[in-house]
């Protein structure tokens, strides 16, 4: 991953919140939060929150008592989450790293993270730093993009700026987000983190865009990608998308269009 990948900044956040989230962080933001709030937690730690998808689908799922905070390493894109968010005093809004988390040792009962695991520099650390802040008993959840290949859109969008740029084709989401797919790999990093009870499923659901000018949108301007079109060729960001929309449109018809998306979800015990 290149350090550029985790910079959401400018228009990004709101465009990734607009097109991203209806089109493929929905359907698992409302999987994670039945997954989280049936663990009961009281204490609850969220981190790499993006703009809130989870959090707004958790925060009404939460017990009254709960202290729920919120974290992510891109003060812009964590701004907009609260801004999103209904006012809600058990929840704490805070910017951190989450390789390096600025909390006491054993204070959550569930410490969580939507897609955000392929960001980490050093996953190692993440998963250690997560370790410290579960109390006994406690878990982490999250979830990661499987390979690129099970997840059709982002595919179709890559291949079709690869043939934009032949010469330096923009890698983003093959590169970061659906580049930790390995279950053997994630399972041996979080046991080597101190985590036990180590277990991984994958989740199919379906993406859907009411064109494919939505979904293309979606990739080349919501996310960190438009940061790689617009370094190779400012002025080709709307000849990229529609770049994008006609890959799409070719492979999944014009009107509204639906594919594959798949990911791991994985629940680590302390």
């Amino acid at each position: 991953m290149l350090e550029a990948d985790k910079v959401f900044a400018g228009s990004i956040p709101e465009n990734y919140d607009r097109y991203m989230v209806p089109l493929i962080f929905a359907p698992f933001a409302a999987d994670l939060a039945r997954r989280a709030a049936a663990l009961m937690p009281v204490d609850v730690l969220e981190v790499a929150a993006g703009t809130g998808a989870v959090t707004r689908e958790l925060a009404p799922r939460l017990l009254p008592a709960a202290n729920y905070v919120v974290t992510d390493l891109n003060q812009p894109m964590l701004d907009f989450a609260a801004a999103q968010q209904a006012p809600d005093h058990r929840i704490k809004w805070q910017q951190a790293d989450a390789q390096i988390l600025p909390f006491g040792n054993a204070g959550f009962d569930l410490v969580f993270c939507q897609f955000g695991a392929m960001f980490f520099n050093d996953r190692p650390s993440a998963y250690r730093e997560a370790r410290r802040m579960l109390k006994p008993g406690g878990h982490y959840l999250f979830n990661v993009w499987d390979r690129i290949e099970e997840n059709h859109f982002a595919d179709d969008v890559t291949k079709a700026l690869a043939g934009l740029f032949p010469e330096d084709p923009p890698r983003f989401m093959a590169r970061t987000p659906h580049g930790y797919h390995d279950t053997a790999l994630i399972r041996r990093e979080l046991e080597n983190a101190g985590f036990s009870r180590v277990t991984i499923e994958t989740v199919v659901a379906q993406s859907r865009a009411p064109s494919p000018r939505f979904a293309a949108l979606a990739y080349c301007q919501g996310t960190v990608l438009r940061t790689e079109i617009e370094a190779r060729a400012p002025e080709k960001l709307d000849a990229a998308t529609d770049c994008a929309a006609a890959a799409i449109e070719a492979r999944h018809g014009s009107g509204a269009v639906s594919a594959k998306i798949q990911a791991h979800v994985i629940l680590a015990a302390v």
